[in-house]
């Protein structure tokens, strides 16, 4: 993309990073670089951010905010405002004569703003703010037309009419206003009466023809009673006909006397499934259906209520019927079960039949829909009502966001907590600002471990609401010696709320250069503890095997016997060192003096002013390595894998050297001017002898091994003049001695 435009950075976090100081940078926010943005995607989720304003740039509802979308909120916000740079200020509250009044929308905007804060009785006020458009109830609780299409029962001044928008709602729900009242839409209205002439009409056709209603009024109750029990009755009367034809079905027909054993061990109910699955009787060729005695108990209620309701007003009052009886009832109630199959209007059925032609006599669906049509002529001054919400939300945030998104000033620059921090955690004497919410700590763990950085996953609960969630937070100084999985703190969210948190898992890496310098003398305690931890855990289970021995042999020998007399039992004679772990532990010993007395040996060797040099010079061959590769490795860490494992696309390798990240983690010290009393009460009264014992040994050892070193040298050989051998130089030295009357020696074979 070409950039005519003149763009000032700043450095941090290793490269460089836009600067929007101005409402030019803004409106030229287009004309930058992509790959000049640190980021290019980022959550709509799980970020210290207004969740709304997020949604609104989020124009596409993917979860996600990219950077045209970024774009086209800043180009739209910048047209609506006659100074784009009021932006930088990121106030709350929208002054109205902000507002670009010189195009149309800017110029509805202007008027809905003023409209919400005259509703809200704020008439004199000169801004509005996010808690006046927030609510949009309390906006429009006063008025009757807000352009939502949707018509309350009160804005309709006819009675009538208000009535029939109540008898819709009862029918088919309602749909809520904008003020927060239920109402009806034109869908509704029209479904309605819709039903309403479809009801009708249906009731009409049996008040045509006389063969639907055969029994009058009492028709639709012995319908129905007989409907119910329809299903049971045919098949009562089928399995009597299989029996007439075959006894030997009989039994079958009135189920197996097994399945009647399955039930009683059960608590019985007379509505159970497994009763109500059986005959209305017992099956008998040719057997009548009796209706009141000898049925099937979950059936005698409604076999009852069919007796009374239809069998008493067709065939007379009897206490049961023949498969023929059946017949009669059954076809004298054919019509109208053939009219009931095409039944219509249910949905207002329950208003009635009176009251359905009642409504349908009046003019109350014109009368609603103009009520409706009135109301949506609103909708372009109620939508702007939302606009202004959206402006008022980009006033106060997009600033914001974009020093998180397009550079990440907020972060690198401290004065701010970026968005994507969630707060400080307070663990092994340190605070955390780079704490971030994760969903899947497994998950976010497999991308956030390129980071480079000591990362501790924690658990987070707050008891008193039974709330719960996960963070990760990064250590970026001090060390980890007491940092384990299990260890407790405490996590500040960024509304203050404090939260208890427990380490679940832990990726570890180097976290400063003081750790790094003290590593290999910890690594040799440890290695030293840990070999000294054995060998006492090896001679403690050799000792309790003896000892569980011993008494073994001791309840043995107090077992009586017949014949022999107990022996005392003896403990088992000492163990002989073996020579060969003697002479192992001789090289051992013999190697570590040697090395120990030929440092010491240089050392003492040197002039005293350079001793101390020399001992420096000895440390740092220890501990320069792991300085040198951890100091490596920390100017390595990454910011940008810990956001691309929470849905981040950052663009940019950001940094986390080893300035930055003392200011992001706080180790404790005491404050200055501080007063220190040095004196432990509890403290060990023979320290300084052990260090004085440590110091000697030492020193004794060393100097051990210097002597060891300089008189195991060999020993100093000269040149002998040419034609003289080793015999004749010790004869002639022999002879050369001072005072010496021996005479020759001559060595002869």
């Amino acid at each position: 993309m070409e950039n005519n435009y003149d763009w000032k950075f700043f450095r941090a976090g290793g490269f460089d990073q836009v600067r929007l100081d101005t409402g030019a940078d803004l409106t030229a926010l287009d004309k930058l670089d992509q790959k000049l943005w640190v980021a290019l995607a980022c959550p709509t989720q799980g970020l210290e951010f207004d969740s709304k304003t997020l949604t609104l740039i989020d124009t596409d509802k993917d979860g996600r905010i990219r950077v045209p979308e970024i774009i086209a909120a800043v180009k739209w916000t910048c047209s609506l405002l006659k100074n784009p740079g009021d932006l930088l200020s990121a106030s709350a509250s929208l002054p109205l004569n902000a507002i670009n009044d010189a195009n149309l929308e800017g110029s509805q905007l202007l008027s809905s703003a003023k409209q919400i804060l005259t509703n809200l009785g704020k008439k004199e006020s000169e801004g509005i703010t996010v808690e006046d458009t927030a609510d949009t109830v309390k906006i429009f609780a006063q008025t009757q037309f807000n352009g939502d299409g949707i018509i309350p029962a009160d804005a309709a001044e006819d009675p009538i009419v208000k009535g029939v928008i109540s008898d819709i709602i009862t029918c088919f729900g309602a749909e809520n206003d904008r003020s927060g009242k239920p109402g009806v839409n034109q869908v509704k209205v029209d479904q309605f009466f819709a039903e309403a002439q479809a009801y009708s009409d249906w009731w009409q056709v049996s008040e045509t023809e006389p063969a639907i209603a055969s029994l009058g009024e009492a028709t639709t109750a012995a319908a129905a009673a007989m409907r119910v029990v329809k299903v049971k009755v045919d098949d009562y009367f089928a399995r009597c006909r299989l029996a007439a034809f075959d006894a030997r079905a009989i039994a079958a027909l009135n189920r197996e006397e097994k399945e009647y054993l399955a039930i009683a061990a059960k608590d019985l109910t007379i509505t159970a499934s497994e009763v109500a699955n059986f005959p209305l009787a017992r099956i008998e060729a040719g057997k009548p259906l009796a209706l009141s005695e000898a049925v099937n108990p979950a059936w005698a209620t409604l076999l009852g209520k069919f007796q009374s309701d239809a069998v008493k007003p067709i065939i007379g009052d009897q206490t049961s019927i023949t498969e023929a009886d059946w017949a009669v009832i059954t076809g004298k109630l054919a019509a109208y079960e053939t009219w009931f199959s095409t039944k219509a209007g249910v949905g207002v059925e329950k208003l009635g039949l009176k009251r359905v032609r009642q409504i349908l006599g009046t003019k109350g669906k014109e009368d609603i829909s103009a009520l409706i049509a009135k109301d949506k002529a609103l909708e372009p001054e109620s939508n702007a009502i939302a606009a202004v919400d959206k402006l008022v939300r980009y006033h106060r945030d997009l600033f914001k966001l974009l020093n998180n998104f397009v550079s990440f000033r907020d972060f690198y620059h401290r004065n701010e907590r970026a968005v994507f921090q969630a707060g400080r955690l307070y663990l092994d004497q340190r605070s955390c600002d780079l704490c971030l919410t994760v969903e899947d700590p497994g998950k976010h763990a497999l991308m956030a471990g390129l980071a480079g950085t000591y990362l501790a996953y924690c658990d987070l609960v707050r008891k008193a609401t039974g709330e719960k969630k996960q963070i990760v937070a990064a250590f970026t100084d001090g060390d980890s010696d007491n940092l384990m999985v299990g260890r407790n703190g405490i996590f500040y969210d960024r509304k203050g709320n404090d939260w208890d948190a427990t380490i679940t898992k832990i990726i570890d890496n180097p976290i400063s250069i003081r750790q790094a310098f003290w590593a290999p003398y910890k690594k040799l305690v440890r290695l030293i503890e840990e070999q000294v931890a054995k060998r006492a855990a090896t001679a403690d289970a050799a000792v309790n095997a003896e000892l569980s021995k011993i008494a073994q042999q001791t309840v043995e020998v107090d077992k009586p016997k017949p014949v022999e007399i107990a022996k005392p039992a003896t403990l088992p004679a000492a163990q002989k060192i073996d020579a060969g772990t003697l002479a192992a532990v001789s090289i051992v010993l013999t190697g570590i003096f040697g090395a120990l007395g030929g440092i010491f040996g240089t050392i003492f060797g040197l002039p005293w002013w350079q001793i101390p040099l020399a001992f420096l010079s000895l440390i740092l061959a220890i501990s320069l390595p792991s300085v040198v590769m951890a100091y490596l490795k920390l100017r390595r860490r990454n910011l940008g894998p810990i956001l691309d494992a929470n849905g981040w696309a950052v663009n940019a390798r950001a940094k986390i050297n080893v300035p930055f990240g003392r200011s992001l983690t706080q180790v404790a010290s005491t404050p200055l001017g501080a007063q220190r009393d040095l004196i432990d009460p509890f403290a060990d009264k023979k320290t300084a002898q052990k260090w004085l014992l440590v110091i000697l040994i030492l020193a004794a050892l060393g100097t051990a091994g210097y002597f060891a070193w300089k008189y195991s040298r060999p020993a100093e050989v000269k040149t002998l003049e040419p034609g003289t051998n080793a015999v004749g130089a010790a004869d002639k030295k022999l002879s050369g001695n001072a005072g010496s009357n021996l005479p020759p020696v001559s060595l002869t074979k």
